[in-house]
């Protein structure tokens, strides 16, 4: 397997401020990316969530169930090196300091999805490379309907939002059986689902059964998918020590972003990066489930190293004893690069 040398080709945290003016453009993150995901980090303002495929206007907020939400003075475009800002209050305030999420896919296409019932159009963006794609697939209705990822790659980790109907989140990651299921709240797994048709994911497709959230006929649905690549990406578990010197979780590279979420029982999903914290202990952290302000009081602790991350507390939302956690992480520097040079812990 390839190994990505330098990560920030496909993935970078971006902070910047916002200004309060129509054509902002923000820059640095050193591609056109194809998925934005914004939070305002002084204020308790939803975050905000654009992608390529459904158009750069187009909103979605990961702590609400709201229907996507076309702006005009939102994010306005996507451009080589960023993206352009209007006038919108919430991630481009005067003053307001805001952390953005980016990452390239950037093969366009469109196709036929496949499986049981009528094929319903679909379109993608796609990176083989980084192994994430962006899928827009219209449901039909039926259990066994099958969406192309085009990954060509199992993904280890789809997130899929119903764009017309008040609905959470649906989210499979690998570390759960396919009859369990995450949501954007502070809720536990849910089990004994079929919106994944109790089928684990191919290298080609991923399946659906007939539920409403995510396989209505003739609805429109947006997918994130995410492949694991060495040295950049990775989709895993840990368990919690309850102790302050925590878990260490090996990844093969050090993290420029780490979320994590209690799954066996209620906890947020925790954000953090290498942009707002630059050394350790990282401790600046937003939830993607809420639209609190970024807090800084320690609860989720950890240490970003050369080879993972180190757990630097016992809050039982990252390190309850013998607690069941899902993580996804994107690298800063593989540990070894193809031609061996190691990365330098912080």
């Amino acid at each position: 397997m390839a190994i990505i040398d330098k990560p920030s080709d496909y993935f970078n945290t971006v902070l910047y401020t916002g200004n309060g003016s129509d054509d902002h453009s923000i820059t640095g993150v050193n591609f056109q990316p194809d998925f934005v995901w914004i939070k305002n980090r002084d204020d308790t303002w939803n975050h905000a969530l654009y992608d390529s495929v459904r158009t750069a206007t187009k909103k979605l907020e990961s702590d609400t169930t709201d229907v996507e939400a076309t702006l005009s003075n939102g994010l306005k475009s996507f451009n080589s090196d960023g993206f352009t800002f209007g006038t919108s209050g919430t991630s481009n305030a005067s003053g307001e300091a805001n952390v953005s999420w980016n990452w390239k896919a950037g093969t366009n296409g469109s196709g036929t999805t496949t499986g049981n019932g009528t094929g319903k159009a679909y379109s993608y963006s796609v990176s083989t490379t980084s192994g994430f794609s962006i899928i827009k697939y219209v449901g039909n209705g039926t259990a066994g309907h099958t969406i192309p990822h085009h990954l060509g790659a199992v993904p280890k980790m789809i997130i899929v939002k119903d764009l017309a109907a008040v609905s959470e989140f649906k989210i499979y990651h690998a570390k759960l059986a396919n009859t369990e299921m995450l949501v954007f709240s502070n809720q536990a797994k849910w089990t004994s689902r079929t919106e994944w048709n109790s089928t684990t994911p191919t290298s080609t497709v991923f399946s659906l059964g007939n539920q409403a959230n995510v396989n209505t006929n003739d609805r429109s649905y947006i997918a994130y998918c995410f492949a694991e690549k060495q040295g950049y990406s990775k989709f895993g578990s840990y368990t919690g020590n309850g102790n302050a010197d925590g878990t260490f979780v090996y990844l093969g590279f050090k993290p420029a972003f780490l979320m994590r979420k209690r799954t066996d029982s209620t906890g947020r999903w925790v954000m953090e990066d290498n942009k707002r914290d630059t050394y350790n202990v990282v401790e600046k952290a937003v939830a993607a489930n809420i639209n609190n302000a970024e807090g800084t009081g320690g609860y989720w602790d950890v240490d970003f190293t050369a080879q993972g991350f180190k757990v630097r507390n016992n809050d039982v939302e990252i390190n309850a004893s013998g607690g069941s956690y899902i993580y996804m992480a994107f690298a800063e520097n593989p540990f070894v690069t193809s031609t061996g040079v190691p990365a330098t812990a912080r």
